[in-house]
């Protein structure tokens, strides 16, 4: 059988999905926070399959399928599957609901991507992507919760907010920023991306792991909040605003 260049980011797309299946697996042991880091490596390996489809000039619409069926099962049914063992299965049925969210609004998000792709905006997602909604999760384990005490009453009270609100904010047409690529240009172009994930970076290595739901709460919250902006920015310029209407859309399910 012929080995071709197309192998090698298929290969860290496999790696995704085996690290969600991973995920899967230990929160059925009740190993939740072993699960939560299977989703943070899924995702690792997830921005590097895009990242070596680039080096090695083989994109194809076989690796972008097979790329989001991966997603489905690592950021889609792991994290869903890891809220509902570690705390919504004692809220049925209103719980089973709320888990499945993650996973169905996910996919939803996923076969938007995949239908507009052509028209696709290189420096901006529509729609908060789904391996961050699923890194907030697993980030949200790794900060509270404690080995054999579980999480607090405070802290089981934000999980259906928190869920209700990712899945709505994937299925959104707000903007969230790419990840802009590792080169001279990609520097030039947006240095201040590069600055704050330099910096993220930096603090998340030095508490090791601790700053990652600080930073990925902001990401999130960069989505809204740029809304917001806009929102005022049209409201005290009303002229200017039919010429980004379609840029301030937050329609909820647009597939």
């Amino acid at each position: 059988m012929r080995i071709t260049r197309a192998v090698v980011p298929s290969l860290f797309t496999v790696l995704n999905m085996f690290c969600g299946f991973g995920s899967v697996i230990r929160t059925a042991q009740g190993d939740y926070v072993l699960a939560s880091w299977f989703i943070l490596l899924a995702a690792v390996f997830d921005a590097f399959d895009g990242v070596m489809a680039r080096i090695t000039k083989s994109s194809s619409d076989f690796g972008v399928q097979f790329d989001s069926l991966s997603d489905v099962v690592s950021f889609g049914v792991a994290p869903s599957f890891l809220v509902y063992n570690l705390y919504l299965h004692t809220q049925e049925p209103f719980g089973m609901l709320v888990a499945s969210m993650p996973m169905v609004f996910g996919a939803l998000r996923l076969a938007r991507f995949n239908s507009q792709l052509a028209s696709y905006d290189k420096d901006y997602f529509k729609g908060l992507p789904i391996p961050g909604a699923a890194m907030m999760i697993g980030a949200f384990v790794l900060s509270f919760y404690r080995e054999g005490a579980g999480l607090n009453s405070v802290e089981t009270s934000l999980i259906v907010p928190m869920i209700i609100i990712l899945s709505l904010l994937m299925v959104s047409s707000m903007k969230y920023d790419t990840i802009p690529r590792f080169s001279t240009r990609g520097i030039k172009q947006h240095p201040l991306r590069f600055t704050i994930g330099i910096a993220a970076l930096t603090a998340i290595a030095i508490t090791r792991g601790q700053a990652l739901f600080p930073f990925l709460v902001f990401y999130v919250a960069t989505g809204p909040l740029r809304y917001l902006v806009r929102f005022i920015q049209h409201s005290l310029h009303p002229v200017e605003k039919n010429l980004d209407e379609k840029d301030t859309e937050i329609t909820s399910v647009d597939v």
